[in-house]
Protein backbone atom coordinates (compact mmCIF):
# COMPACT_ATOMS: atom_id res chain seq x y z
CA UNK A 1 0.00 0.00 0.00
CA UNK A 2 1.11 3.54 -1.29
CA UNK A 3 0.46 6.83 0.65
CA UNK A 4 -2.18 7.44 -1.84
CA UNK A 5 -3.61 3.86 -1.41
CA UNK A 6 -3.47 4.79 2.41
CA UNK A 7 -5.51 7.84 2.04
CA UNK A 8 -8.38 6.33 0.23
CA UNK A 9 -8.56 4.00 2.88
CA UNK A 10 -8.65 6.79 5.55
CA UNK A 11 -10.95 8.84 3.71
CA UNK A 12 -13.01 5.60 2.84
CA UNK A 13 -13.20 4.20 7.11
CA UNK A 14 -13.82 7.49 8.19
CA UNK A 15 -15.82 8.70 5.99
CA UNK A 16 -13.91 12.25 5.07
CA UNK A 17 -13.06 13.71 2.00
CA UNK A 18 -9.69 12.30 0.87
CA UNK A 19 -8.05 15.94 0.60
CA UNK A 20 -9.25 16.12 4.53
CA UNK A 21 -7.90 12.53 5.25
CA UNK A 22 -4.28 13.50 3.00
CA UNK A 23 -4.22 16.50 5.41
CA UNK A 24 -4.32 14.36 8.35
CA UNK A 25 -1.59 12.26 7.66
CA UNK A 26 0.85 14.65 6.49
CA UNK A 27 0.07 16.40 10.12
CA UNK A 28 0.73 13.09 11.74
CA UNK A 29 3.47 12.30 9.59
CA UNK A 30 5.26 15.58 10.13
CA UNK A 31 4.59 15.92 14.44
CA UNK A 32 6.26 12.34 14.20
CA UNK A 33 9.15 13.98 12.41
CA UNK A 34 8.94 17.11 14.81
CA UNK A 35 9.28 14.73 17.90
CA UNK A 36 11.73 12.35 16.24
CA UNK A 37 14.40 15.36 15.93
CA UNK A 38 13.72 16.73 19.22
CA UNK A 39 14.91 12.96 20.42
CA UNK A 40 11.36 12.54 21.95
CA UNK A 41 9.82 8.83 20.99
CA UNK A 42 6.26 8.61 19.89
CA UNK A 43 4.05 5.64 20.96
CA UNK A 44 0.79 4.99 19.59
CA UNK A 45 -0.91 2.38 22.17
CA UNK A 46 -1.99 -0.62 20.60
CA UNK A 47 0.36 0.19 17.58
CA UNK A 48 4.27 1.06 18.27
CA UNK A 49 6.37 3.01 19.44
CA UNK A 50 8.78 5.46 16.78
CA UNK A 51 11.86 6.71 18.81
CA UNK A 52 16.12 7.80 17.91
CA UNK A 53 18.39 4.87 18.03
CA UNK A 54 22.68 5.71 17.97
CA UNK A 55 24.60 4.30 15.84
CA UNK A 56 28.42 3.98 16.60
CA UNK A 57 30.48 5.24 14.02
CA UNK A 58 32.53 1.75 12.45
CA UNK A 59 35.13 0.84 9.95
CA UNK A 60 33.60 -0.12 6.46
CA UNK A 61 34.68 -1.02 2.94
CA UNK A 62 34.75 0.29 -0.11
CA UNK A 63 32.99 -2.42 -2.52
CA UNK A 64 34.75 -1.07 -5.14
CA UNK A 65 37.77 -0.59 -4.50
CA UNK A 66 38.17 -2.55 -1.05
CA UNK A 67 40.00 0.29 0.66
CA UNK A 68 38.53 0.83 4.57
CA UNK A 69 36.60 3.96 4.84
CA UNK A 70 35.27 5.63 8.17
CA UNK A 71 31.51 5.59 8.83
CA UNK A 72 30.52 8.42 10.88
CA UNK A 73 27.77 8.29 14.10
CA UNK A 74 24.70 8.50 13.34
CA UNK A 75 21.12 8.85 14.72
CA UNK A 76 18.41 6.89 12.98
CA UNK A 77 14.84 6.52 13.07
CA UNK A 78 13.58 3.38 14.66
CA UNK A 79 10.38 1.67 14.83
CA UNK A 80 8.66 -1.14 17.81
CA UNK A 81 5.83 -3.01 17.11
CA UNK A 82 2.89 -2.84 20.07
CA UNK A 83 1.52 -5.92 21.13
CA UNK A 84 -1.65 -5.34 19.17
CA UNK A 85 -0.01 -4.93 16.18
CA UNK A 86 2.13 -7.94 16.44
CA UNK A 87 -0.87 -10.18 17.07
CA UNK A 88 -2.93 -8.91 14.10
CA UNK A 89 -0.39 -9.70 11.55
CA UNK A 90 -0.26 -13.25 13.18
Amino acid sequence: MNKSELIEAVAKTAGISKATAGDALDATLSSIKVALKKEQSVTLVGFGTFKVGKRAARTGRNPRTGEAIKIKAAKVPKFSAGKALKDAVN
